[in-house]
């Protein structure tokens, strides 16, 4: 074994060894970036608006459509290379390349040239956003990876919210262009640590630890929920996502994640300009509330869900489905309040409580995506559920919502969420009841996913 995986395997039950806590510690810190760099344009875009680039709602919308149109259909390539090329090396070329582009979205001239701009950042995150969490699954075990994912994924939150006070400051202050280029610059000297990290072998900790680029290892390897044992049956490169669209579970995991993600989506891009527009907010206090309050439900709710799903572990093989299910039904009824409710005071505890709720699922249903699948094609399971997800999420809400707000108001649009998220958690709720071990306290690995 490698010595990141020796330390692992020699640490005390609970603990995690200092190499893995350090590269999750990297990792974690470029993923706050990766979502600075995202929603940044979130905290302009009414600061764009009044710009003589004068995008209307629709096109405000498109921005990160189109970023994440680019995104999620570059996402399949990186898959296929994550499984078989260096991890580390792809992930520093994507980070240098989305903090690039990120700054170059100061300097545009057009609206276009915006959209070419964010267009290149989404190629940059793509190279992360499928290969990091398959590198982290072979960091850490299976009774820590939910945790290790919360801790990874809690970046989501602060660093929009770092994206959403960072740019609606500097914005406020120095202009919109000015945002792009303090949000672009520091992830240069991340890449460079990126370059360090160590890549360990595929499937360290489900088995034999057989690294796909290496055809000499071990035969088997144990996947942990439901992945096919004999790791070199595995199809790989461009036949693995044929054979993913076979793993029913696999499949109904990402269904109601994108159900998920076109809520998400549409709250974290457009609620800046709901509270400018619907609550009469000023720029700075929208954003920085908004950034303060993502920043508090994401930590809390991130981390919570992960140790929550972790410890029911014990008693159902389902306890990550169950713990995002349940967790976003929750949050079915409280969005609609927030949206609709005139007390300021009944709209922020109804949206905190929301967001605490939906942020609890952000490491289970993760985890449950790289750990349904054979080790040897986690970055390859990574990348179609990005695909999935943001062509039936994330892409179409925040157009479409714009378009809705174009014809009527923003206060109507916002109100096809709260539909989204009831999808998505009925989805869950039904793939973990009817899951193996559902019920059950058995926690051997299941077999023909």
């Amino acid at each position: 074994m490698t010595p990141m995986v020796d330390d692992v395997v020699a640490s005390p039950r609970g603990s995690v060894a200092r190499a893995p806590r350090v590269a999750l510690a990297i990792l974690t810190l470029i993923n706050l970036l990766n979502y600075l760099d995202r929603y940044v344009v979130a905290a302009v875009a009414e600061a764009l608006k009044r710009s003589p680039l004068h995008p209307s709602d629709a096109q405000i919308g498109l921005l990160q459509s189109g970023f994440i149109v680019v995104y999620m259909l570059v996402a399949p390539v990186f898959g296929a290379l994550g499984d078989t090329r260096s991890r580390t090396r792809l992930i520093g070329w994507g980070i240098a390349l989305w903090s690039v582009a990120t700054a170059l979205g100061g300097l545009a001239w057009s609206y276009l040239s915006l959209l070419g701009a964010r267009a290149l950042v989404g190629i940059g995150e793509a190279a992360y956003a499928t290969i990091a969490p398959a590198l982290l699954a072979d960091l850490f075990p299976l009774r820590l990876r939910a945790r290790a994912f919360a801790i990874f994924f809690a970046a989501t939150p602060v660093g929009a919210a770092l994206g959403y006070v960072l740019g609606g400051t500097v914005g406020a202050q120095f202009g919109w262009r000015a945002a792009f280029l303090v949000a672009g610059v520091p992830g240069l000297v991340l890449a460079v640590f990126a370059f360090l990290l160590h890549d360990p072998p595929r499937g360290a900790h489900d088995g034999a630890g057989v690294d796909a680029t290496r055809p000499s290892g071990a035969a088997h390897a144990t996947p942990t929920l439901g992945a096919a044992s004999d790791v070199h049956a595995r199809p790989r490169g461009w036949r693995a996502y044929t054979s993913l669209l076979r793993n029913r579970r696999y499949v109904v995991t990402v269904l109601g994640y994108a159900a998920y993600t076109f809520a998400l989506g549409g709250i974290a891009w457009w609620m800046p300009a709901f509270l400018e527009r619907v609550r009469g907010l000023s720029p700075i206090v929208a954003t920085r509330n908004f950034g303060l309050m993502v920043v508090v439900t994401g930590f809390a709710g991130t981390f919570a869900g992960g140790w929550v799903a972790d410890y029911f572990l014990r008693y159902s093989r389902q306890s990550y489905l169950w713990v995002a299910g349940l967790t976003t039904l929750a949050a079915v009824p409280l969005t609609v309040v927030a949206f609709s409710a005139a007390a300021p005071s009944a709209f922020w505890l109804s949206l905190t409580v929301a967001e605490l709720l939906l942020f609890a699922s952000t490491g289970p249903i993760n985890s449950v995506v790289v750990d349904v699948v054979s080790p040897t094609m986690r970055a390859s399971a990574m990348a179609l559920n990005i695909l999935a997800i943001h062509v039936l999420g994330d892409v179409p809400s925040p157009y479409l919502i714009g378009l809705i707000s174009d014809r009527s108001s923003l206060q109507h649009a916002v109100m096809i969420i709260p539909i989204a998220l009831l999808v998505g958690g009925v989805i869950w709720t039904v793939a973990a009841w009817s899951g193996p071990g559902a019920r059950g306290s058995a926690l051997a690995p299941v077999r023909g996913a």
